[in-house]
């Protein structure tokens, strides 16, 4: 997500993230809706368990909806891509999982956000955590150069989310891994509560779980499962979605 206005998650949203980027690297504390909501919907640092072992400078500062790394399945060697990192924690916990030999990239549009993930590597300790500003509708890395793309409730900020997927797909390795954490809404919600749940956690255009599919298999993703995990509102769920990019074809 870069500093351009192409299809990116928008100034606002870009702002808000800054703004709580900043709290936190001066030592605040932070959280995205009602704290009590964070814990009860196991968001944010809710959502690790105390295995992780989670850097807690990082958990202090996560605003996801879920743990991708639940699902993700990495193991050492491999390059893992998280889309929308934030304060980095889903990065440093990966980076840990894929050493020695593998490389945890984050990309964010949030300078502020990528200095204080930065920040929260090197207190961690984490050589192998690399840290990319632009957008996640035009990922700044070559194709099929990553084995893992996660996500923690980022995607459903973009206002192009065909694009992500197609570029999520694209920088994939054959044979690659697409694990992310999201909020989805309900089949046949009523539209306006719908807005009134999309205004309280954040979000715009939340995508159903039969429209999170489509998209999917439109960038040519198979294996597509998508599992509810926790109420986020009426109307709305968190949702881990895991899906593959086919294996290359051998003549």
């Amino acid at each position: 997500m870069t500093d351009d206005h192409h299809a990116g998650p928008g100034d606002a949203i870009i702002d808000r993230y800054s703004g709580l980027a900043r709290t936190a690297l001066a030592g605040g504390a932070i959280t995205d809706c009602d704290p009590e909501a964070f814990a009860d919907g196991r968001f944010g640092a809710a959502a690790y368990p105390a295995a992780d072992d989670a850097p807690e400078a990082a958990l202090r500062v996560s605003l996801g909806c879920g743990n991708p790394l639940a699902v993700a399945d990495l193991n050492p060697g491999e390059t893992v891509l998280d889309l929308g990192s934030g304060g980095g924690l889903d990065v440093l916990l990966s980076a840990r999982r894929v050493a020695p030999g593998g490389t945890a990239y984050g990309l964010d549009a949030s300078l502020d956000m990528l200095a204080l993930a930065r920040a929260n590597a090197a207190q961690a300790g984490l050589t192998n955590a690399r840290f990319l500003h632009g957008q996640i509708e035009d990922i700044p890395l070559p194709d099929g150069h990553v084995d893992v793309v996660i996500s923690n409730c980022v995607i459903s900020l973009s206002a192009d989310k065909p694009r992500v997927l197609a570029e999520a797909y694209r920088v994939l390795r054959p044979g690659g891994r697409l694990g992310i954490s999201d909020v989805t809404a309900d089949d046949g919600t009523d539209p306006r509560q719908l807005a009134e749940d999309e205004y309280w956690v954040g979000c715009g255009g939340m995508l159903t779980q039969a429209q999170y599919r489509d998209l999917l298999q439109a960038a040519g993703f198979t294996g597509i499962a998508i599992t509810s995990t926790n109420d986020a509102g009426p109307g709305l769920h968190s949702a881990i979605i895991q899906a593959a990019k086919p294996a290359a074809r051998h003549a």
